[in-house]
């Protein structure tokens, strides 16, 4: 199925992009539509703040006004999008979709995120991505619904909870 489905940038009222998401997502559900739609990602980005003298790590939207959807595009599909509270289109010309090519989807960062990883609680893994790169962190806890892992860090002689996804950790073997 995902062989044909392709990644699309779908243009929104700025700062309606989690609530597209959520809507489409909603809509899937309700319609049985999974077959249709792959994935569906506000893409973020952690940037570190200084505050008071202090560092904060924050998201913040990578493409603000932009979702980002891997679908087969079909008539339905299109609909489901196009008719979405929030959404003024999808990106290319004249609105006619265009799918994004590979060196694209590289270039803005698009993670396709593993359907599953081979992980136990109390497993060792190493952070690849964010601040936290180059961490060894202990699997405390594993949501692959959500592709997210809890895990503990030893930060500065203090065990920290840090939340993961999927792609930003590698098992240590």
């Amino acid at each position: 199925m995902s062989e044909r489905a392709r990644w699309y940038v779908v243009h929104t009222y700025s700062g309606y992009e989690n609530k597209v998401k959520a809507t489409i997502e909603k809509t899937i559900e309700n319609r049985n539509l999974q077959e249709l739609f792959v994935d569906i990602q506000v893409p973020m980005e952690e940037v570190i703040e200084e505050k008071d003298g202090k560092q904060k790590v924050t998201l913040k939207k990578k493409f603000p006004g932009y979702v980002l959807i891997k679908m087969l595009m079909s008539d339905e599909s299109w609909y489901v999008v196009r008719n979405t509270r929030g959404v003024t289109g999808f990106v290319g010309p004249g609105s006619k979709p265009v799918p994004l090519t590979e060196e694209e989807i590289e270039s803005m960062g698009i993670v396709e995120l593993p359907q599953e990883i081979d992980l136990e609680v109390g497993e060792g893994v190493r952070v690849i991505s964010g601040p936290l790169r180059d961490f060894v962190a202990l699997v405390q806890e594993i949501n692959a619904e959500k592709h997210k892992i809890k895990a503990s860090v030893d930060m500065f002689g203090r065990e920290t909870l840090a939340e993961l996804d999927f792609n930003q950790i590698e098992k240590l073997v």
